[in-house]
């Protein structure tokens, strides 16, 4: 854990969010090794910050066990150079046993996912998100997403609730985005934070940029961080010129595969980054692997991203 308080560290990105895929190995274990061979290169490539055991690394998969040790390996990978940011989830009493692990661990921070099946009231939601943020001394952003959407309303409570630092939104409607922005800024002012956590969320960057929203999750980063990077220097310099060219021809593809199979935006991810050379191993179930003829549609994609990358340069 570093001393610098999250919400701070985060205010003015120096990079994407970098989301890491949990690596096991044959037997289906997690490989340790492998895996402070990942979080080191998301890093050294500029990453701003680790959020390690989050929905693309399958923490739906992972036994608290398990999660301690990655969130752990994740730490002692990032060395302070940037947060680390550990996922808790499931009903209360579980987020708040994985939050208590991640504090224990040296995590910065916490990823709250939704809870676990239940399509709870706007109270409900309200209680769950303030039991976990007052668990433990770590900043708590808060996940919208599937079951867990919020009236601005809501979003003014949790950002005056004691712990909670920030939303991502994981859901897409801009009409409500920009009311929560709205309301928090007249209602709860402070320094809240704002993520963009879409799948591919560079993708929808441009219009969450028009709302005031600068940070977003990155799983490009995990397979290739140097046009994860170019993106994020273009939308910080107003460079719309090579934003335009990685959207049209890299991000759009990707996007458009990612959509042929249930799971890709995980599933796909960690098959990228064994197409770049970690060997990371295959999704657990009940995640698939992706058909190999996708597997080699995103060869062709990644290639033409980087060589659209030579050409920006």
């Amino acid at each position: 854990m570093t001393s610098a308080p999250l919400a701070a560290r985060l205010d003015i990105p120096s990079g994407p969010l970098f989301f890491p895929v949990t690596a096991f190995g044959p037997d289906g274990s997690v490989d340790l090794d492998t895996y402070r061979t990942h979080v080191r290169r998301g890093v050294e490539a500029g990453a701003a910050a680790v959020f390690a055991c989050c929905g693309t690394g399958e923490f739906h998969a992972l036994t608290p066990e398990e999660f301690d040790a990655c969130v752990r390996a994740a730490v002692e990978t990032a060395a302070g150079r940037v947060p680390v940011v550990a996922g808790a989830g499931y009903g209360t009493a579980l987020a708040v046993r994985y939050a208590r692990l991640a504090e224990a661990a040296g995590a910065d921070g916490l990823l709250a996912m939704p809870p676990y099946l239940v399509v709870a009231g706007q109270e409900g939601l309200l209680r769950h998100y303030r039991e976990l943020a007052a668990a433990t001394t770590l900043p708590v952003v808060v996940y919208q997403r599937d079951n867990a959407v919020f009236t601005p309303e809501t979003v003014v409570e949790l950002a005056r609730t004691d712990g909670i630092v920030g939303l991502k939104d994981g859901l897409g409607d801009l009409d409500l985005m920009q009311r929560v922005v709205s309301a928090v800024r007249t209602e709860a002012p402070g320094d809240f934070l704002y993520f963009n956590g879409l799948p591919t969320a560079e993708q929808t960057q441009l219009a969450y940029r028009a709302l005031g929203v600068t940070l977003y999750s990155s799983a490009v980063c995990c397979f290739a961080p140097e046009i994860a990077l170019a993106f994020h220097r273009a939308l910080r310099d107003g460079d719309d010129d090579t934003a335009h060219t990685l959207l049209d021809g890299f991000y759009r593809p990707f996007v458009e595969l990612r959509a042929r199979g249930r799971g890709y935006a995980v599933a796909l991810v960690k098959a990228g980054v064994r197409l770049r050379g970690l060997d990371v191993g295959e999704v657990r179930p009940p995640l698939q692997e992706p058909a190999a003829d996708h597997v080699k549609q995103l060869a062709e994609v990644i290639d033409r991203g980087y060589a659209l990358l030579e050409e920006t340069t």
